[in-house]
């Protein structure tokens, strides 16, 4: 039989395990109609274009995207509602054996499938020999996008695990398993890696147009913009981490698979402050051009008109708002996003999964620019009002506006507002305490209720037709938008003592959000403003997990017991409300009790964390492999 690829869903996987083989007999070697020989497809422009595009998959299998465990929930941005499945992690007890937390023992082995899928469209393609396409125009936009995902998974891994085995070669099938068994490398040979293959990309691709949803120019300068800002980080640095990590024994002996051995940081900021002044340069981004804040309304729909990307039709929604996406995954009838359903809150039927803890939202800055703390009686009494603008498109407090409720037999709130705290009411003539609608006590799938007392407004589509219940949105995913470069920009500015271009480029940030200018010129000022800045700004788009690696205050920050909050509302001095409950601050008063929060989760960091261990199955195939520090091998 012949070599054979599935036209149906196109399945590129059909091609690691199909083998060439020879039957005796006519009737076993008729092609099945729909699959296709596998030298015919390079043989075949659209049927090569079909294969790079499923290499695409990449972005939805590398825990990208909208998953229902986000990985907020294993930061200090969120925590799970549902299973234990970040439990193991965020108690700093995972191993090689008991990886925790669902897909992060087949990172590595996704990762590598597509890694595989590229460098077989790599080489059919850049070998005229083994391809019929004659248009090098074509052939270079299949090429670019190849160098472009495979680049991508190698920095996938690398941010995880650290140094991986490099691999620029398809494998045929052996018998012999002794030629799958490879050593990891540097971690500075595999940065060397992506940034080649971001070059070659950016060649190759020149000034080409793809489909929406495609790589693009931008996108590849914002890989290589990230991976040299990551290569440049504390994390990454010898003296920097072994004067952090002094508790690993074995830390010592892996070095090279961590960290560079040689070499300046300073010149390795250099190079990434250069990566990302190219993003800057090629592109615009969204509204960075003021001079002055916005108004708090407009920072607030600004703010949530970028986190739309697009996909909203909601009003207020600035469809222009995409142009900060940079690279993103787009939804069609067939595959609309569920976030809403998966994260909003109980009261509408949806699952509450990801929930915001307390520390995020008191991060949340006054909206004069200083620092909110419940030891300030007036913010205390009043901790949702005059907030930064984002924790308004961010974050669904106690007594926030929001959708109208499905009125079918499942409670009735004619305010539509949301309710995490427990209210007096008057029923039948008594004076009852009841639970919100939202809460865990609520009449309403008490089981998806919020924990925390807050549940993410961020990227669940505002459109009040829209039913998050039915899990349909068309939000896209930002793997890359051109803040993260921005930022990028400025974290280089600041670590080569460049303040001044590092300031003004955190007030187009602000300024855009409707919030004031900083005025700090001091490094150290600077950067810890800096840090806070991109936190609020990029909160759930997965940068916390790798951000706090980097700078190396996970112990900090990441190790932190939860906080949640309480709210309790009781009738004022000769007030009262019977049949439906509203948040009236004429009728009661509210108190907003702070707490620690262990019963999910008592975390705690251990400093092997800084980076995932390599799966025990993974060791046991590829004995060449070495664990990452602080790890049973």
């Amino acid at each position: 039989m012949k070599t054979i690829i599935k036209n149906k869903f196109f399945s590129i996987l059909i091609l690691v395990i199909c083998l060439s083989t020879s039957c005796k007999k006519d009737f076993l070697n008729v092609t099945p109609r729909d699959r296709f020989q596998d030298e015919k497809v390079w043989q075949d422009s659209v049927l090569a274009e079909k294969f790079v595009s499923d290499i695409y998959n990449a972005f939805e299998t590398s825990n990208s995207g909208f998953t229902e465990q986000m990985q907020a929930s294993a930061t200090d941005e969120a925590i799970w509602n549902h299973s234990d499945a970040f439990r193991l992690l965020n108690m700093g007890t995972i191993t090689g054996a008991t990886l925790g937390w669902d897909g992060t023992s087949r990172w590595w082995e996704r990762m590598y499938v597509y890694i595989r899928f590229s460098n077989i469209a790599i080489e059919r393609l850049s070998d005229a020999s083994k391809n019929g396409i004659s248009n090098q125009y074509s052939k270079d936009k299949l090429l670019a996008q190849a160098y472009f995902i495979r680049a991508y998974c190698y920095h996938q891994l690398l941010r995880y695990y650290g140094g991986v085995p490099i691999i620029t070669s398809s494998y045929d099938y052996s018998e012999d398993p002794s030629i799958y068994e490879i050593k990891r490398n540097s971690y500075e040979e595999c940065v060397n890696l992506i940034v080649k293959d971001c070059d070659e990309a950016s060649r190759l691709l020149g000034r080409k147009k793809l489909d929406k949803g495609r790589v693009t120019a931008l996108a590849i300068l914002a890989l290589k913009s990230r991976m040299l800002l990551y290569a440049a980080s504390d994390l990454h640095d010898n003296a920097k981490l072994t004067a952090k990590v002094t508790d690993l024994s074995d830390l010592k002996d892996k070095l090279p698979l961590l960290c560079y051995m040689s070499g300046s940081q300073q010149e390795r900021y250099k190079l990434a402050q250069a990566a990302a002044k190219a993003v800057l340069d090629a592109g615009t981004g969204y509204k960075l051009n003021l001079s002055a804040p916005v108004s708090a309304a407009e920072g607030r729909a600004n703010y949530k008109s970028i986190a739309m990307g697009g996909g909203s039709k909601a009003p207020g929604i600035d469809a222009a708002a995409a142009t900060d996406l940079l690279f993103a995954r787009y939804y069609i009838i067939e595959s609309s996003s569920s976030q809403g359903l998966h994260n909003g809150p109980n009261g509408y039927r949806n699952w509450g999964g990801n929930q915001p803890i307390g520390w995020l939202v008191d991060d949340y800055e006054m909206a004069d620019g200083s620092k909110f703390s419940w030891n300030n009686p007036p913010q205390k009494s009043a901790p949702y009002k005059n907030r930064d603008p984002r924790f308004y498109a961010s974050i669904l407090y106690d007594g926030a506006d929001w959708k109208p409720r499905d009125k079918s037999g499942y409670g009735f709130d004619p305010a539509n507002q949301i309710q995490t705290g427990s209210y007096d009411l008057i029923i039948d003539g008594k004076l009852t305490k009841v639970s919100g609608l939202d809460t865990k006590q609520s009449s309403i799938e008490p089981h998806n209720g919020t924990w925390t007392g807050y549940y993410i407004q961020k990227f669940i589509d505002p459109d009040p037709d829209i039913v998050d219940a039915q899990g349909r949105q068309f939000v896209p995913w930002p793997y890359f938008r051109y803040t993260e470069a921005v930022f990028n920009y400025i974290e280089a500015c600041i670590e080569l003592g460049e303040t001044g271009p590092a300031k003004d480029w955190l007030n187009k940030i602000r300024f855009r959000a409707g919030m004031p200018a900083i005025t700090a010129t001091d490094q150290n000022t600077l950067r810890e403003i800096y840090r806070h800045e991109r936190r609020i700004e990029m909160a759930y788009e997965q940068q916390r997990f790798f951000d706090a690696r980097r700078w190396l205050i996970a112990a900090e920050t990441l190790g932190r017991k939860v906080t949640i909050i309480q709210v309790n509302g009781t009738f004022k001095p000769g007030k009262s409300l019977s049949g439906t409950y509203r948040y009236d601050e004429t009728i009661y008063d509210y108190t907003y009790t702070p707490q620690e929060f262990n019963t999910r989760e008592d975390r705690a960091w251990k400093n092997q964390l800084y980076f995932l261990p390599l799966s025990r199955d993974e060791i046991r195939k590829n004995p060449l492999l070495v664990q990452n520090p602080g790890y049973i091998e």
